[in-house]
């Protein structure tokens, strides 16, 4: 593939260049390169292009909860979104805590997904450090809920906790507040790297200030949610209080603009989306947690950089070449020479509408459906082949990137 009138970020310059691609991976850069009929063109029309998202959070509801989403509609919803690779959460029906279950997602995403993707396995309170130790080739991380969580994936024992982060290559929490501390003071004792998800409260990150200071290896994560929406927003009407709900619960303004600052300054490392889809019917029916997002991840996050509140650079840092890096992903998450011809053009100029009958996710809403997006995703390219362009999907050619590595 030749992609020609690219306008890319390379270090902290912006240059206009074409690319050429051969394998599945970008292999030149420059201007004025020989068209060869057998190879596919693309013309970026000038459109920035950038490395493809990595969401190393989200639910795709596979196996069990396939009403909500699944790996089919949850990836192309990925994709439309210019999300390349997303990392797939253990709490699931069965729940990824065996090597069976395990075995039994892999065969079912097995030719049945538009983007690339990757497992997490998850810790049990019966102390399920054994298979954990098995699984840490084939999986990106252990999830452990210490807060909150469904079945039997809450961890409150110290014991069991410490076994099973002692067993882990790396370790992914749900921790809110405190937790986040004893989190840290596991991920300092145990020697294991530790990934705190949603973050979401000014004072979590003086947890990670301090154990960055002491270098402990960790890194904080922050949803698109999390930094655009807050509690005035879901107070805001009846159905808002209901569909506005989430793991952890948006915050107040002050706590969102803390999180931006933390974002842009290196305190927070990554965007990922928290994709947890459920249907209006089941919103609406009780109060049930999670939203759908990976959708519009990086439509929304551009709004940061129009904003001011985030540069092009970092943006590129926290949504693709951060968690490639702290996931020990090699060809991944930068538009590179060797890496993974993974990218999406965008038009930074299309600040048009976010409409209910738009999405692709199964779970058919947004909580941002009505909001002006900072950009629109026009192309999305995964190893150098076009998956998604103008509303046309291609070929499920994601696959699982851990397997077999």
């Amino acid at each position: 593939m030749l992609v020609k009138n690219a306008k890319i970020i390379m270090g902290t310059e912006e240059v206009l260049v074409d690319i050429l691609i051969e394998n599945g991976r970008f292999v030149k850069f420059g201007k004025d390169f020989v068209e060869n009929s057998q190879k596919e063109v693309l013309d970026a029309n000038f459109h920035y292009i950038l490395p493809g998202i990595i969401d190393a959070h989200t639910h795709m509801r596979t196996p069990g909860f396939t009403q909500k989403e699944d790996n089919i509609s949850g990836s192309k919803a990925a994709i439309r979104g210019g999300v390349t690779t997303f990392f797939d959460m253990p709490n699931t029906n069965p729940a990824t805590v065996t090597l069976e279950a395990l075995e039994e997602k892999r065969n079912i995403y097995k030719g049945n997904s538009y983007s690339d993707y990757a497992f997490y396995f998850g810790g049990t309170r019966f102390d399920n450090h054994e298979e954990v130790e098995k699984a840490i080739d084939e999986t990106v991380a252990t999830k452990i809920f210490l807060n909150v969580s469904t079945g039997d994936m809450l961890v409150e024992e110290d014991a069991i906790l410490e076994n099973i982060f002692k067993a882990s290559k790396r370790v992914a929490v749900h921790a809110e507040e405190e937790m986040v501390s004893k989190a840290i003071q596991l991920a300092r004792k145990t020697k294991k790297p530790l990934y705190l998800c949603h973050i979401s409260l000014e004072k979590e990150l003086e947890y990670i200030r301090e154990a960055k200071e002491m270098d402990v290896e960790v890194y904080g994560e922050v949803t698109p949610h999390h930094l655009f929406l807050s509690e005035e927003d879901r107070e805001s009407t009846e159905e808002s209080k209901l569909f506005l709900r989430t793991k952890p619960e948006l915050k107040t303004k002050q706590d969102n603009e803390a999180l931006w600052k933390a974002l842009q300054y290196g305190i927070l490392d990554t965007v990922g989306t928290d994709h947890a889809p459920h249907l209006l019917e089941e919103k609406k029916a009780k109060l049930t947690f999670g939203m759908p997002s990976v959708e519009h991840s990086l439509e929304m996050m551009w709004k940061g950089v129009k904003e001011g509140k985030l540069s092009i650079p970092r943006l590129q840092e926290v949504m693709s070449e951060n968690p490639a890096k702290i996931f020990g992903l090699k060809k991944k998450g930068k538009i590179a020479v060797g890496y993974d011809a993974d990218f999406v053009i965008i038009d930074d100029g299309d600040h048009s509408e976010i409409r209910q009958e738009e999405i692709i996710s199964k779970a058919a809403w947004s909580p941002y459906v009505g909001q002006k997006r900072g950009c629109k995703v026009l192309t999305t390219v995964l190893r150098g082949n076009i998956v998604y362009h103008e509303g046309k999907f291609g070929k499920k050619i994601g696959k699982e990137i851990l397997k077999h590595e």
